[in-house]
């Protein structure tokens, strides 16, 4: 890819020893015969001890709701599992993993969801490198 230098003249730089590759390839991923159980999904321990401490304490009630949905965020995903989860898991249940971000099978569902997001240019860009 040409760039412009500093006077505006097309040039080619040298990547000879450039450290990152642009070529991308998806990590496939290939399932246990094993379903996992839920509870192996998510680990609860902090967020279980934040929310335990916060409704002992003393504050208002209003500021304990706020509290207990922030130490949410604490939950501890165990992505092998929940991809074990989604591949011996309904239609249904795998459309609303899909949905929450647990897995991301489809490219252009997960753009079509939110979690990627793309300016037209860059879109443009990757179809050339990389087709549909």
């Amino acid at each position: 890819m040409k760039q412009k230098n500093l006077f505006g003249e097309m040039f080619a730089p040298d990547m000879s020893n450039q450290k990152y590759s642009s070529k991308i390839e998806a990590p496939i991923y290939e399932p246990k015969n094993i379903k996992p159980h839920l509870l192996e999904l998510c680990d609860e321990t902090k967020t279980r001890a934040l929310i335990r401490e916060i409704k002992q304490s003393m504050i208002p009630d209003e500021e304990k709701e706020f509290l207990i949905r922030a130490a949410k965020r604490h939950l501890v995903f165990n992505y092998e599992k929940i991809a074990d989860y989604y591949a011996h898991s309904s239609p249904e249940m795998q459309d609303l993993m899909e949905k929450s971000g647990l897995v991301i099978i489809d490219f252009y569902k997960a753009i079509e969801y939110g979690f990627i997001k793309l300016s037209e240019d860059i879109q443009k860009q990757y179809l050339e490198e990389y087709g549909t």
